[in-house]
């Protein structure tokens, strides 16, 4: 690891130059996608603007607790793989003492962490497991040579053939709307205590609204939320679309007519007048047209990928330019050598079986997404090969079962991500690992199965077997389970009726 001494005797790690790889960003997406580059022997730097660990945990959420749980008891013991089922908030690591670190932070008021419990736990496993970066080294603008792309940061320039943006959904975004230039974003939300008796409009209803109306409850005289589309809770979507259940007691006020509004509508313009705001809107759900005077308006209106000139390069976006289009292995969709990793990486839907969306966009998802991003840039772009472990031919059955009951990866991306097993020449199947399960079912490969965890409309939760056989997949869905304990002789036996034309073939 190259470094330089700067004039107060430190080194500072990561000199600008050549590396065969670069991630840019120190929150939990860059940490943890450095960590499983570190662990793989692949040279790289690591740059970041912060000055520490943390990334969007250093400052956010603006009401100090987070909307993803960490239960510091569970039915899996705290530092096993399966307990990260039940902890959404740590990285991963496969040395048990530097897993599941959030928790010890925590202090015990609820299992959801305060912002502070979960930056600690970010740099307690860059602390633990070595981490470095080069802090404070802003990347300013981005060109392609033919060796590869090269940055250019206040520290100087890094040239690689290949740079992982984990620099998040972080870049407060909002919709063209007249008026709305001169409403703060949520970013810019002021102490709770603020809005005491005051009325305030919020624009947006999903995680970001819900949270500020949730932290106002106490002190606003009225809240209002408002957007063209009706409410999505996480309870009813079963996914991190809408807001999270510690969220809804707005919502249920709004039913129980406790004196907040929820309002559909599509704000037209927002005026700033007097000491106070006109909101102008049209109905969406119920039609008609709306104007209210409010004391505070918030744009709770949500993020984009802050790209810079990446658009310039030719790095294809959609969502109004808010997400980078990603291949299955979120790579850039039109631009080689470029991935994404952490929040970012929602980009690459996957399937969106029943209209269900990943949960890359939070921690517990796109921290396995980066173990998979990275084995596949050892492939594809080193030449790695792995030694991946033969199974007996009778231990099959009880490999997939184990993982759609065990395995947290599948728990925490439901429909997604899958464990693939490669039937067929050598002694035995071949544990493959992890793989995006949108890439298992479109690519063409030797014979294989996946298994994963769905979760469909109605709400059911049982195991998804693919089966890959000459070139054609089929898919056979396993019955659900009252403790999702799938590892039963009935499973066994559906299991096994479904391979056996396969594995005997």
């Amino acid at each position: 690891m190259a470094g330089v001494t700067t004039s107060d005797g430190n080194v500072t790690p990561f000199a600008p130059g050549d590396y065969p790889v670069v991630v840019v960003g120190s929150g939990p997406g860059g940490l943890q996608t450095a960590y499983w580059l570190r662990r793989l022997g692949i040279p790289y730097a690591h740059i970041s603007a912060d000055d520490a660990p943390g990334g969007l945990f250093r400052r956010f959420p603006v009401y100090q607790r987070l909307i993803s749980w960490t239960k510091p008891y569970a039915v899996e013991e705290r530092g096993t793989r399966a307990y990260e089922r039940y902890d959404w908030n740590s990285l991963i690591a496969v040395e048990p003492e530097n897993r599941s670190l959030v928790a010890p932070f925590m202090d015990g008021t609820s299992y959801f962490p305060a912002r502070a419990e979960m930056e600690q736990g970010l740099l307690e496993f860059a602390s633990r497991t070595g981490l470095a970066v080069n802090y404070g080294c802003r990347w300013e603008a981005t060109r392609r040579e033919d060796e590869g792309l090269v940055l250019e940061t206040s520290h100087g320039e890094y040239r690689s053939p290949i740079v992982i943006f984990a620099i998040g959904a972080t870049r407060p975004w909002k919709p063209a709307i007249p008026g709305l230039e001169d409403v703060p974003h949520y970013v810019e939300a002021k102490p709770a205590r603020h809005y005491a008796g005051r009325r305030v409009f919020l624009i947006g209803k999903r995680n970001s609204g819900f949270e500020l109306a949730d932290g106002l409850l106490p002190w606003a005289r009225q809240i209002i939320l408002a957007s063209p589309r009706p409410a999505s809770l996480s309870v009813t979507t079963r996914s991190l679309v809408g807001a999270r259940a510690r969220y809804v007691q707005p919502y249920e006020d709004h039913v129980l007519a406790g004196g907040n509004v929820v309002l559909d509508v599509a704000i037209r313009s927002v005026e700033r007048g007097g000491d106070g705001y006109r909101v102008h809107a049209v109905g969406t759900t119920n039609p008609g047209d709306f104007v209210l005077t409010v004391d505070d308006v918030i744009a709770a209106t949500g993020f984009e990928v802050g790209l810079g000139d990446l658009p310039g390069l030719g790095v294809a976006t959609f969502n109004q330019g808010r997400l980078p289009a990603q291949t299955p292995f979120w790579g850039s969709a039109s631009v080689p050598g470029i991935y994404f990793a952490g929040s970012a990486t929602q980009a690459a839907a996957g399937l969106r079986k029943y209209g269900i969306s990943s949960n890359s966009a939070a921690v517990h998802g796109f921290r396995y997404n980066a173990g998979v991003l990275v084995r596949h840039i050892a492939e594809r772009h080193f030449g790695m090969m792995f030694d991946d472990p033969v199974m007996p031919p009778d231990g099959l059955i009880e490999h997939l079962l184990h993982a759609a009951t065990k395995a947290p990866e599948l728990w925490n991306q439901p429909s997604y991500l899958a464990h693939v097993v490669e039937l067929g020449a050598r002694p035995g199947p071949v544990a493959r690992g992890i793989t995006p399960l949108a890439h298992f079912v479109d690519a063409n490969g030797p014979d294989a199965v996946a298994v994963t965890v769905e979760s469909d409309a109605s709400g059911d939760i049982h195991p998804a077997v693919y089966v890959r056989s000459r070139g054609t997949v089929s898919e056979h869905l396993l019955p659900s389970a009252p403790f999702h304990d799938y590892e039963t002789e009935d499973h066994r036996s559906l299991l096994r009726a479904v391979l056996d034309p396969v594995t005997r073939g």
